[in-house]
């Protein structure tokens, strides 16, 4: 894929994730969240979900709002209905991914469209600079089959969501932030080499099988933070095993956050918690 780095990151940090629920009652894994917000700046959050018992997942993300930053929702399996009250709607279903930029103001809500079966996936939030946080929301669908895609000689698939891997560019760039966001599926016995910027804070989170990077085993359900030392990061796997790769360009701005909210000030937190609640969300 690409090979053109001198020094494989290792592992600083093995993080297990906290099982919570949200919304209505949907059960999922919060793998990242605000004691880890400065050390994976740009990143907010990462949530990861996945259930065949449909109680755990039925009842949905009801109307909700948001302010500040992007949310990013990468549905493994399953199918989610997305609505908000700038007109925007869409159904997300294997594969695909919704980038929604909330801005300066959204509401909207995302309900399963399904009785039963698996549903799984990850919603990512990523931080918008102070500049941009009250810009005009943003939404768009993108189809699993518009997700560039790359299988390696040595059998390793790479979907590249956002960023570029090698000479693929993914369906999303981001020029403050500039992230890197690949889906990576292993087969035993396999191993996957990408450069990453020295510039960026990363991480992987292995949700099938494990991985090696360097001497350190990252087992499913577990998040690898990459040091910030190296160019890049060699990943081998000993049994087949799927994650996901991110890295971002730290803002290095103040986070302040309340819930839904995400801006650089307690007054702006202010501000935002007075908009909504007087209806000036969109």
């Amino acid at each position: 894929m690409n090979n053109q780095t001198t020094q494989s990151r290792s592992i600083e940090q093995l993080v297990e994730g906290v099982l919570t629920s949200d919304g209505a009652g949907v059960k999922l894994t919060r793998v990242l969240s605000g004691k880890l917000q400065q050390r994976l700046d740009p990143f907010l959050m990462l949530d990861a979900f996945g259930s065949d018992v449909p109680d755990e997942y039925i009842a949905g993300f009801p109307d909700h709002p948001h302010r500040g930053f992007e949310t990013v929702t990468y549905m493994l399996s399953g199918r989610m209905r997305h609505r908000d009250n700038a007109g925007h709607e869409g159904l997300l279903q294997n594969g695909d991914v919704q980038w929604m930029t909330a801005g300066r103001g959204l509401i909207h809500s995302e309900m399963p469209e399904q009785e039963h079966g698996v549903m799984e996936g990850f919603q990512l939030w990523l931080n918008l600079p102070a500049k941009s946080k009250m810009n005009a929301p943003w939404y768009q669908d993108f189809a699993s089959s518009a997700i560039p895609e790359q299988l390696t000689a040595s059998g390793v698939t790479v979907r590249v969501i956002a960023g570029s891997c090698d000479s693929m560019t993914g369906i999303i760039t981001r020029e403050d932030t500039e992230p890197l966001y690949l889906d990576i599926h292993l087969p035993a016995g396999a191993t996957f080499t990408t450069a990453l910027p020295e510039t960026h804070n990363a991480f992987i989170y292995v949700y099938r099988g494990a991985v090696k990077v360097g001497e350190t085993i990252v087992d499913s359900r577990r998040m690898g933070i990459l040091s910030n030392t190296g160019d890049g990061v060699t990943l081998s796997a000993t049994e087949d095993a799927r994650l996901i790769l991110l890295a971002g360009k730290p803002l290095n701005e103040p986070v302040v956050q309340y819930g839904p909210f995400v801006m650089n000030t307690q007054e702006e937190i202010h501000q935002a918690l007075d908009d909504y609640r007087n209806g000036r969300f969109i």
